[in-house]
């Protein structure tokens, strides 16, 4: 029998990552990972996957090392779920004949400057913005804008990178701490300029696409400021029609002025008093277990129907379920030693939890770093109303205690 292999160029290093490999096993396929440094990926040895170490920062070796398994086994796909590689695979996809987006649209895309620039000239609502290459320009765009704005790395993701300045001094702070950054979390190469923009105020949401179809909007929290980093999501968001139709005309003219029509996008906006406001456009799938919340309350398993388009089979993308699911992430309120761990058992128990676990365990040192990384664990529920499922992962959330040292 001759196996079918997907090839991954390197991935999220949790959540989504494992899910998609697990679920490639369960579709059928054999799941390699293609990456620079193993060490990243404890689920691979957990999992007992198949993993290929090479320079993923080199398209042309990539290129070749895929060329060669295209010739010694049958692959059939390549894909990514990591942002940072998602142009990566289909700038190698493309010549070997697998199916694929754009690459040029998904690289453009990634850079939030000429991403932002694009959208503002179709006429699509973006916050105003600079960019900066150096510290004074920074100070200067933000006296510009007026404060408080929001500074960030031309690329990013997971909120790497992004903060609030309120005065001239975290300006010159922030600024300074990214210009002075070389390579990124993943030691990917950074550009030596930076976004400088007005903060866009309303409720902040995400809008979960794929291909051409809006699967669902999602309402997003948000930690403290200066901060964005994302502490829950509810699906689907509760909005009245008319917030709705306004933002599905946004998005529908975003993803056709970005070139985005092929597989998953997520979209991320605010609903603010001028209508809705482009954050940014993301050409993947939601990190942050989107994709289980919308699978828990649709049906759709964003991750299974990924993987179908990448290997030349149609996505089924029909609504089988109508139900609400929330997620609410643990976060340590102080950096420390995790010495103790409580009620974690109860709140798994709790009628209409999903999942109530911890990433980190005792003797685990945590920290602030003003991301997702600062996550140490997760609750999810589903039930049949927005209000029950809230009640419910929120008292499941309020349940665990840990103790710090």
């Amino acid at each position: 029998m001759t196996i079918s292999w997907l090839a991954f160029i390197e991935s999220n290093t949790s959540g989504t990552g494992r899910l998609f490999a697990r679920t490639a096993v369960q579709m059928g396929f054999r799941p390699i990972l293609l990456t620079s440094n193993p060490s990243l990926y404890k689920y691979v040895q957990e999992d007992k996957l198949d993993i290929l170490q090479v320079d993923t920062q080199d398209e042309q070796v990539l290129l070749k090392v895929c060329q060669q398994l295209a010739i010694e086994q049958q692959l059939v796909g390549i894909t990514s779920s990591s942002e940072y590689y998602v142009a990566s695979a289909a700038s190698i996809a493309k010549p070997l004949g697998l199916p694929s987006p754009n690459p040029s649209a998904i690289q453009a895309c990634r850079n939030k400057q000429t991403q932002r620039s694009r959208l503002k000239q179709a006429g699509i609502n973006v916050p105003a913005f600079c960019s900066a290459t150096s510290v004074e320009d920074a100070v200067t765009a933000a006296k510009s804008l007026g404060f408080p704005v929001v500074i960030k790395p031309v690329y990013g993701s997971g909120s790497f990178g992004v903060k609030l300045c309120s005065l001239v001094d975290e300006v010159v702070t922030h600024a300074t701490y990214l210009l002075e950054q070389k390579q990124n979390e993943r030691g990917l190469p950074l550009l030596s300029n930076i976004l400088v923009e007005k903060l866009a105020i309303g409720p902040e949401y995400s809008v979960e696409t794929f291909n051409q179809s809006i699967i669902g909007i999602t309402e997003k929290h948000l930690g403290a400021l200066p901060y964005f980093v994302e502490v829950g999501h509810d699906f689907p968001a509760p909005l009245k029609e008319a917030e709705t139709q306004s933002i599905y005309q946004t998005i529908f003219k975003t993803l056709d002025v970005l070139d985005l029509g092929w597989g998953a996008a997520h979209v991320e906006l605010r609903l603010t008093t001028e209508g809705p406001v482009i954050i940014e456009v993301n050409p993947r799938l939601a990190g942050g277990y989107i994709p289980e919340l919308v699978r828990l309350s649709y049906g759709i398993d964003l991750i299974s129907e990924t993987i179908r388009q990448v290997v030349g089979i149609q996505p089924l993308l029909k609504k089988t379920m109508a139900g609400y699911t929330s997620i609410r992430f643990i976060l340590p309120p102080v950096e420390g030693t995790i010495v103790e761990v409580n009620e974690l058992e109860t709140a798994q128990q709790i009628p209409g939890i999903i999942e109530a676990r911890l990433y980190s365990k005792i003797g685990d040192c945590v920290y602030r770093q003003g991301n997702f990384r600062d996550r140490i664990g997760h609750v999810i529920a589903s039930s049949n109303t927005l209000q029950a499922t809230r009640e419910v992962v929120n008292l499941a959330h309020n349940t665990i205690q840990l103790r710090y040292l």
